[in-house]
């Protein structure tokens, strides 16, 4: 018997709504809900016992049978549909629609389509088909059968690990074998698979690996690599890693590295190598056959697929290709160098003792301080304890004694003139060691700042008339007295004029001014 129903019996047993709602074990707005329906819709107690109970809340609610009923689709139909190609829950929900609308039936719309197929989809635990996009993702893992590589002296052997890489659109596959499975092998991994591919992809699907993904967490975006994170920024593309403990997520790669995996060991079981670049090559080969096999159940290949339908959908690659970067924070030491792999290269001088970030590849070195970038290095190799030594990192007093030589202060002071040149010239001729000209040359020369080049030029040229190794301090005091202005009026040519033009205006003094007594 029916809620309903019991709820009216009991009402004309005589007891109260409480009582009722405590015997039935029902709310107590359920039972004002059907007294009052009672009310409104009477019913003896002869018709309660003889109706049905489906009629009775037709009976008490008259107005939910206007409600219309909306139809329910057949999700196990639609579920067998999307495995197929080119089917997509838009497709068959219009297909739904067109059956509600021939039978004059009330059809859910799209969301609530969606909806429910997800609901149903989860607690029967199917699989949902994904549709893919041509060239939108590539999905990347390792294999997880090993391969062996032989040592050629010992002959022992070590294991090496297959990347495998698809794009799930055309199936299309890529692998290589890889000596670690650390950041720098999964990097380069990814280098070649955009050179095979030739393009790159909206998206990029990897695991879950330490090497890709520091923490991937239920609720909270993913913590990226930096370096990883660097190579999805080079490529344009986005990184989206998979649920955690959700291989479905990358349905596809998980499928080809089966596949490919047994292809491959089942070619090349018999051989052994020696070197990974032999293994790759072969492996290669294998690729290549394995991508351009007709399919079983379908026209065409991998291969045919990806290049005809694919690959005209794909992100064209950078001008140039990502290179391998490595991080690290280091603390300027007292001589304004940094060190990496035991070899030393200069930062600004104004930052010694602070902590900088360096980004380094297998060709240059990188230094940013708070993320602004300072200055970059081409990286050293060979004997331990090079330097790599800009002169604009060091101090002003280390400047002198670091790349400056004659020829350095010769040319400096031949763009001067000739006259300060050959004092230059003097000034390293009357030492033994040149470095010990330094000091005096490099103060001579700065004159040129404080009094123009013209000047310096000129008392230059006045000092190597009298003076036969002139220095720094010669020059400045004629500089200072204005005797340079005397040597240029010389040097300026001047009008014929008769003596008796020139003494016109002289003064000229006689015998008497000096004191002579016969003198008059």
């Amino acid at each position: 018997m029916s809620k309903e129903k019991q709820i009216l019996q009991l009402r004309l047993d005589g007891f109260s709504q409480r009582r009722i709602a405590d015997t039935l074990k029902v709310s107590r707005n359920t039972v004002a809900r059907v007294v009052k329906a009672c009310d409104a819709h009477p019913i003896n107690e002869q018709e309660l016992q003889a109706i049905d109970e489906s009629k009775l809340h037709q009976h008490l609610f008259p107005e939910e049978t206007q409600i219309p009923v909306m139809t329910l689709p057949d999700y196990d139909y639609i579920h067998k549909e999307l495995l197929k190609n080119g089917v997509t829950l838009k497709l068959l929900w219009e297909e739904y629609l067109d059956t509600c609308r021939q039978a004059q039936k009330p059809p859910y719309m799209y969301s609530q389509f969606c909806k429910l197929y997800q609901e149903h989809v989860n607690q029967n635990r199917l699989t949902m088909h994904i549709h893919h996009k041509p060239g939108d993702k590539i999905m990347v893992d390792w294999a997880g059968t090993p391969l062996p590589l032989y040592d050629q002296v010992t002959g022992t052997s070590c294991k090496v690990y297959l990347f495998v890489a698809t794009l799930p659109f055309s199936m299309y596959c890529y692998a290589k074998a890889c000596l670690t499975m650390k950041e720098e092998d999964w990097i380069n991994a990814h280098i070649s698979m955009y050179d095979y591919f030739g393009a790159s992809t909206r998206l990029l699907i990897p695991d879950n690996l330490k090497v890709g993904i520091l923490s991937h967490k239920k609720h909270e975006d993913p913590v990226i690599n930096r370096a990883y994170q660097e190579l999805a920024d080079h490529y344009q593309t986005g990184l989206l890693p998979a649920r955690i403990l959700s291989p479905k997520d990358k349905a596809a790669v998980e499928g080809s590295v089966g596949l490919l995996t047994n292809h491959v060991m089942g070619k090349l079981r018999n051989r052994q190598f020696f070197s990974i670049h032999e293994m790759n090559q072969s492996i290669l080969k294998e690729l290549e056959r394995f991508n351009h096999a007709d399919f079983q159940k379908k026209d065409g290949s991998r291969y045919s697929v990806f290049q005809q339908e694919e690959l005209p959908f794909m992100q064209p690659l950078p001008k140039f290709p990502f290179e391998f970067a490595q991080w690290k924070t280091a603390t300027v030491q007292l001589n304004y160098h940094i060190s990496i792999d035991h070899q030393y290269y200069s930062i600004p001088y104004e930052y010694v003792r602070k902590k900088v970030d360096l980004r380094y590849t297998r060709n240059i070195i990188e230094v940013f301080y708070k993320g602004t970038r300072l200055c970059s290095h081409r990286r050293l190799y060979g004997r331990r304890g090079q330097y790599s030594t800009n002169v604009d990192h060091m101090p002003i007093n280390h400047q002198l004694y670091s790349e400056w030589d004659s020829a350095r202060f010769l040319r400096w002071a031949d763009d001067i003139g000739p006259s300060t040149k050959a004092v230059v010239q003097k000034m390293f001729d009357s030492y033994r060691v040149e470095e010990q000209a330094y000091k005096g040359c490099l103060s001579l020369l700065k004159l040129a700042d404080h009094y123009s080049a013209e000047r310096l030029e000129s008392a230059c040229g006045a000092a190597l008339e009298y003076i036969p190794n002139p220095r720094y301090k010669n020059i400045k005091l004629i500089l200072e007295s204005g005797q340079d202005s005397v040597a240029r009026n010389k040097k300026q040519p001047t009008s014929q004029s008769s003596p008796d033009e020139i003494n016109k205006y002289a003064y000229v003094r006689g015998p008497a001014y000096y004191g002579g007594d016969s003198d008059e």
